[in-house]
C-alpha cells in the first residue's frame, strides 16, 4: 500500500475514532474500530480489554523489540466547545474533534506506520504495536496492564503530540497529600496553635524549595502547592489544614528520592505520596532513533508533560503529529497535513533504524 493510500485511511479511522465516544474506560467502541483496521489489512492482532495489539509478521524472538503505543482513549469535552466534540469535521484543513490531536492523529499515523512495515522481512528490530486505553486516567486497564502480556520492550515510540520533534525526555509525577496540623477551638478564644496560620511559614517552605540536580532536557524539579483546604464553619478554628502538593521530577531524581526528601524536610505532620511509579523518562542523545530524528532536521527537547511513557522501564522516545498546546483544549483539532507528514517522518524514521545497511 503507498504512504498516500495509508494517509487517507488513516484519516478515514481517525474520523471514527474522533465520533465514537471513548472516555477513559469507555473505550469499547474505538478499541472495535482498531480490530477493523487490522482484519482489513490482514493483520494478526490481539485484543486485551479495551487495548488492541500486534506484532511484525516475520517477528524474530532473537530480535530486540520496539514499542509503538499510542492511546484510543479521551478525556471529557470542556464547556467551552463551540463545535461538537464527537462529529469530525474538516474546515480550513484542520480535522476538528474530541481527541483529534491527543492522541488520535499520533495513534493512526503510527498504526499506519506499523501496517507499512507489517510484511517487511529481516529488520533489524521487531515492531510490536499497542492501541491503548486509560492513558488520559492513569487507569489499570492500560499499557501498565499490557507489559506482561506484550513480547519483552527494549526501546519506545510513545505517540503523543509533538509537532514530530523528538522529547528525548519527560518529566516524572508525584503529587502529595499533606497536612499541617493546630488545634482545634472556638474562634472566640486566643489560639496560638492556628493550624491556617502555621501554613503561611509551610506555603513559604514550599515556595522557597529549590532542589540542586539541574536535568539539560528538563531542567529544574517544578514543585507546586495546587490545592489546600481548611475548616467547616465561621467560628471553629480546624484541626488542621490539606494540602495538595504537584511535584514535575527531571531525570536526576527518582520519584522515591523526592518522596524520601519531603517526608524528612518538609514542616509539615504528614506528607504522603499517592503514587511513585510515573517516573520520569529518557533515550540517550546516541540512540539510533534519536541520532536518525536529528539527522532528518527534527529537534530535540525536554518535555514538562506526562504520558504513558512514564510506565516504561526501557528508553523512549515521544515523538508524533500535533501541538501539546492543542491537547484539552476547547474545539480540538489536527491539521491535515500534520498526519500525512508524521507518517512520513514515522516511515523515514523507521526505515533508517530498521533496515540493514
Amino acid at each position: 500500500m503507498t504512504q498516500e493510500k495509508l494517509t487517507d485511511n488513516a484519516i478515514a479511522l481517525l474520523k471514527k475514532l474522533i465520533e465514537t465516544q471513548s472516555f477513559s474506560s469507555e473505550e469499547e467502541g474505538t478499541a472495535s474500530h482498531i480490530e477493523n483496521w487490522f482484519i482489513t489489512n490482514d493483520i494478526a492482532y490481539k485484543r486485551t480489554k479495551n487495548n488492541v495489539w500486534a506484532v511484525n509478521k516475520y517477528f524474530d524472538e532473537s530480535k530486540p523489540n520496539m514499542l509503538l503505543n499510542s492511546h484510543h482513549d479521551t478525556v471529557k469535552p470542556n464547556s467551552a466547545y463551540t463545535k461538537d466534540p464527537l462529529k469530525a469535521i474538516i474546515e480550513d484543513g484542520k480535522l476538528y474533534g474530541l481527541g483529534s490531536n491527543d492522541a488520535g492523529g499520533c495513534l493512526v499515523s503510527l498504526i499506519a506506520t506499523f501496517t507499512y512495515f507489517y510484511n517487511q522481512k529481516d529488520l533489524k528490530y521487531n515492531l510490536v504495536l499497542v492501541a491503548s486505553a486509560e492513558e488520559e486516567s492513569s487507569g489499570p486497564n492500560g499499557l501498565n496492564s499490557m507489559l506482561k502480556i506484550i513480547p519483552k520492550i527494549d526501546v519506545a515510540i510513545v505517540g503523543e503530540p509533538t509537532l514530530m520533534n523528538l522529547a528525548v525526555a519527560e518529566k516524572g509525577l508525584v503529587v502529595f497529600d499533606a497536612i499541617v496540623k493546630g488545634t482545634a477551638s472556638h474562634a472566640a478564644h486566643p489560639n496560638d496553635d492556628n493550624p491556617i496560620y502555621k501554613t503561611i511559614e509551610v506555603l513559604q517552605w514550599f515556595k522557597d524549595l529549590k532542589f540542586e540536580k539541574h536535568s539539560e532536557a528538563l531542567g529544574d524539579v517544578k514543585l507546586t502547592v495546587t490545592q489546600i483546604k481548611a475548616g467547616k464553619q465561621h467560628n471553629v478554628v480546624p484541626a488542621d489544614v490539606e494540602m495538595v502538593i504537584d511535584v514535575r521530577v527531571n531525570d536526576k531524581y527518582s520519584n522515591a528520592e523526592i518522596a524520601a526528601f519531603l517526608q524528612k524536610e518538609a514542616p509539615c505532620a504528614s506528607i504522603v505520596p499517592r503514587s511513585l511509579h510515573l517516573n520520569s523518562s529518557s533515550i540517550p542523545m546516541d540512540h539510533p532513533l534519536v541520532e536518525a530524528g536529528m539527522a532528518m532536521g527534527r529537534t530535540p527537547y525536554g518535555s514538562p508533560t506526562l504520558s504513558d511513557q512514564a510506565w516504561l522501564s526501557c528508553k523512549s522516545l515521544k515523538l508524533g503529529p500535533g501541538d501539546s498546546t492543542r491537547s484539552h483544549s476547547a474545539d480540538e483539532f489536527i491539521y491535515l497535513n500534520e498526519i500525512e507528514e508524521g507518517i512520513k517522518i514515522y516511515i523515514e524514521l523507521l526505515n533508517r533504524v530498521l533496515i540493514p545497511a
